[in-house]
């Protein structure tokens, strides 16, 4: 003997005393829409080959899966603010600090009296050049740095006499590596300096003194 079920009970029984998560517009408006679907489709079953109860159970499992994807997304949507609201709070610590960013302006270290900076390199390079440029592009001196491995290195450069740390911080610089022949791909680095931070979307930007707007994920290191 087949034993029928209630779907309304078996409805109640998941959004009752077992959750005290209140139900929401969009989570009763689903298990209304079900309802009504499943009483229609028992209302025009065939007499002769009815639902069985594997049928509907399997129809309520799928309601009660989409309820909990539901609530799901609301939960990680809760986290993702908090972890942003953490971002902001950490990034406030930041301010007047020096920070290393993707960049090609000579940073000035006035306690060393030397220029500094930075480069990441994609693979082993045999040969690693930096060459210094003067604002209007022209190459004002050059230094080799030897072999180095993959990854990322910092260097200094000591200025001629009589170069100023304000016309030093003007330069730029650039890096050219290669392994045997062939070209090593690098990116250049350079040391900034936070002044304020802000919530720009969801996304924890950085206003730096040389490089403008940075978002916190395109930090490379903390000075």
């Amino acid at each position: 003997m087949t034993t029928a079920i209630d779907p309304f009970a078996a409805l109640k029984s998941t959004s009752g005393t077992g959750s005290t998560k209140p139900v929401t517009a969009n989570d009763a408006g689903s298990a209304d829409r079900f309802l009504k679907l499943l009483v229609t489709q028992m209302q025009n079953q065939d007499p002769l080959n009815p639902m069985d109860n594997a049928q509907i159970t399997s129809q309520m499992a799928q309601i009660n899966t989409v309820n909990g994807i539901s609530t799901l997304n609301t939960t990680v949507q809760g986290l993702n603010s908090q972890f942003v609201q953490m971002q902001v709070l950490q990034g406030a610590s930041l301010v007047g600090r020096e920070v290393t960013v993707q960049g090609n302006l000579m940073a000035y270290d006035t306690t060393a009296g030397v220029g500094v900076g930075g480069f990441d390199l994609d693979a082993t390079a045999s040969r690693v050049k930096v060459e210094v440029l003067s604002g209007a592009g022209r190459v004002v001196d050059s230094f080799e740095l030897g072999a180095q491995a993959a990854g990322t290195h910092s260097f200094n450069w000591k200025p001629s006499s009589g170069v100023l740390p304000s016309e030093a911080e003007s330069y730029r610089f650039r890096v050219v590596a290669s392994n045997g022949t062939a070209p090593v791909t690098n990116t250049t680095l350079m040391r900034d300096r936070v002044e304020s931070v802000s919530l720009v979307g969801d996304k924890l930007t950085l206003e730096t003194e040389r490089s403008g707007q940075v978002t916190y994920a395109d930090i490379k290191a903390f000075n």
